[in-house]
């Protein structure tokens, strides 16, 4: 692999907006050629459950789900792919979705609430740390 070929990405928030720009930056990467991972845990975890991907708030200006709706209509508006579509686009470009299993022990998650259909391993921070240190970009959203 050569200089800029990796990407790990922790996704920490649970918000729609933060969300929506790892899945939107971490595609970006496979489809320009990066090996990129998205390390989910806390809140960002919160978006594994089945049916839950797109159920955050806005992370400023939601005004109880008025400015999520506006946001929602001014992607469609704008042909934005819908978060399902990008998260799928992100497993068949041969990214790694991650969950960090600590977490869900936290937080009372079973594997049977997460969609397993996305997520290519449950590990702990030891593997996001080997990702990382094998990373020539990481992010923490």
């Amino acid at each position: 692999m050569g200089e800029g070929d990796k990407a790990t990405i922790i996704v920490h928030s649970g918000e729609f907006d933060k969300v929506y720009s790892a899945l939107i930056i971490g595609t970006g990467a496979l489809s320009m050629g990066m090996d990129v991972s998205m390390y989910f845990t806390f809140w960002g975890l919160e978006r594994l459950k089945k049916n839950e991907l797109d159920k955050g708030p806005l992370s400023r200006m939601n005004f109880l789900g008025l400015g999520k709706w506006m946001m929602k209509r001014k992607l469609k508006k704008s042909n934005v792919r819908e978060m399902d579509a990008l998260i799928e686009d992100f497993n068949e470009l041969g990214g790694k979705i991650l969950a960090c299993d600590m977490t869900m022990e936290i937080m009372g998650v079973n594997k049977e609430d997460l969609r397993d259909d996305v997520i290519t391993d449950y590990c702990a921070v030891g593997t996001y740390v080997k990702e990382a240190k094998e990373s020539d970009v990481t992010l923490f959203i």
